[in-house]
C-alpha cells in the first residue's frame, strides 16, 4: 500500500524546503532552504532521515493533514508546539517527538510556541521532482516543492515510503536550547564605513525589535535609526542570507533564505551562519541585539554548531515511553 497524505488546512504558510539550491546566485536564483536550517535538521534526524532530506516548513500557524493510504512517521522540531493527532485515535505529542500515523490518522500542528518557523519531517521524505538540485519552494520565482507554491487545502503528498516500521519512536535525549534570548552574532561590514561611528555603536549597544513586516525574503527590524555617513545607495553587489542591508530610512533588513542575489544599499553587517536559524526563530515583537564577532570566530562557531549536530544524530536520542491510551502530553 503507498502512503499518502492528504492536506486539510494548509496553515499561514507552508512551504517544502531542504538545505537550499546552491550554485545559481550568478543567474539570479535566490539559494532558498529552510529558514532555520537547524530545527529542519533536527525533525529529519528524529525520523531517521539524512540531514538535507524536504521537509515541511510552517511559519506561525501550521497545516492540518490526514493519513489517506499506508501508515508515516513524522516529527515536530522548531519552538515548543505540538501535534494533535485525532479520528479514530486522539492523543497529543509534543514537538522533538517522532510518532508514527496509521491510515484514518488526523494531525494538526496545533500551536508552534514561541517560534517564526517550525519543521514537519516525514521518514523517508517526500516523493518530489529536484528542480536545480532541490526541492525547496521559491515562491516568487515558482520553483520547487509542490507545484513551486505554498500547500493549499486539497493536495496530495505522496511519502517516499510505502509503511512506516513500528520500531521505538524518538526523542532528543537532552533540552534544546533555542537561543530565544542569545544576542545575534555578526561580522561588521563589508560596507560598514558607509555609516557614522555613532550609528555604528548603537548598531552593537542598542535593542532593536522584529516588526511585523517578516517573510521568508526577510527580517524588518525597528529600533534606532543608522545615519549614513554620506549616500545611502551603491552600485549593486552580491547579497547572501543573514547580509543587514540599512535602506534611507536608516531601519535595518535582515536578509534571509529567499532574498535577492544583489542589492544596492550598505550593509553594515552579516549574521553569522550559525546564528541566521536563531534570528529566524524570533517572532514579530521580539527584541535583537547585535554582538561582532570576527570572520574566525565565525567560522569556528560554525563547526561547533556543525559538530553538536553531528553528535546529536549520532547518539543524541533516546526511546521514547510507549504510547499510552492518552498520548503524550
Amino acid at each position: 500500500m503507498t502512503a499518502m497524505l492528504k492536506v486539510l488546512q494548509a496553515g499561514l504558510y507552508t512551504t517544502i524546503q531542504d538545505m537550499g539550491r546552491w550554485g545559481y546566485q550568478d543567474v539570479g536564483v535566490p539559494v532558498s532552504g529552510a529558514l532555520d536550517k537547524t530545527s529542519a535538521q533536527l525533525a529529519n534526524v528524529l525520523v531517521g532521515n539524512p540531514q538535507n532530506t524536504p521537509v515541511l516548513e510552517m511559519l506561525l500557524q501550521g497545516p492540518s493533514l490526514s493519513v489517506q493510504s499506508g501508515s508515516v512517521r513524522v516529527a515536530l522540531f522548531g519552538g515548543d508546539g505540538a501535534l494533535v493527532v485525532t479520528g479514530a485515535r486522539r492523543f497529543t505529542v509534543p514537538a522533538g517527538h517522532s510518532i508514527r500515523l496509521v491510515q484514518g490518522d488526523e494531525v494538526k500542528v496545533a500551536f508552534l510556541g514561541k517560534s517564526f518557523c517550525s519543521y514537519l519531517a516525514v521518514e523517508g521524505g517526500l516523493n518530489l521532482p529536484l528542480q536545480m538540485g532541490s526541492a525547496s519552494t521559491y515562491v516568487r520565482g515558482g520553483i520547487g516543492g509542490l507545484k513551486g507554491r505554498a500547500l493549499r487545502r486539497g493536495d496530495i503528498l505522496r511519502p517516499t515510503l510505502p509503511e512506516a516500521d513500528t520500531r521505538a519512536e524518538k526523542l532528543l535525549a537532552a533540552l534544546y536550547d533555542y537561543g530565544y534570548a542569545q544576542p545575534i552574532r555578526v561580522v561588521p561590514g563589508p560596507q560598514d564605513d558607509y555609516f557614522t561611528a555613532s550609528a555604528k555603536k548603537a548598531f552593537f549597544t542598542e535593542p532593536y525589535v522584529v516588526t511585523n513586516q517578516v517573510d521568508r525574503m526577510g527580517f524588518r527590524l525597528e529600533g534606532p535609526q543608522l545615519q549614513h555617513s554620506g549616500k545611502h545607495d551603491l552600485v549593486s553587489d552580491g547579497i547572501v542570507s543573514g547580509a543587514i542591508q540599512v535602506p534611507g530610512s536608516g531601519q535595518p533588513i535582515v536578509l534571509l533564505a529567499d532574498a535577492q542575489t544583489t542589492g544596492g544599499y550598505p550593509k553594515i553587517a552579516t549574521v553569522i551562519s550559525s546564528d541566521i536559524p536563531v534570528l529566524a526563530r524570533r517572532r514579530p515583537g521580539s527584541v535583537v541585539r547585535f554582538q561582532p564577532v570576527s570572520l574566525q570566530q565565525a567560522e569556528a562557531l560554525a563547526r561547533d554548531l556543525e559538530a553538536r549536530l553531528r553528535a546529536i544524530a549520532d547518539h543524541g536520542l533516546k526511546d521514547a515511553a510507549p504510547l499510552g491510551k492518552r498520548g503524550w502530553s
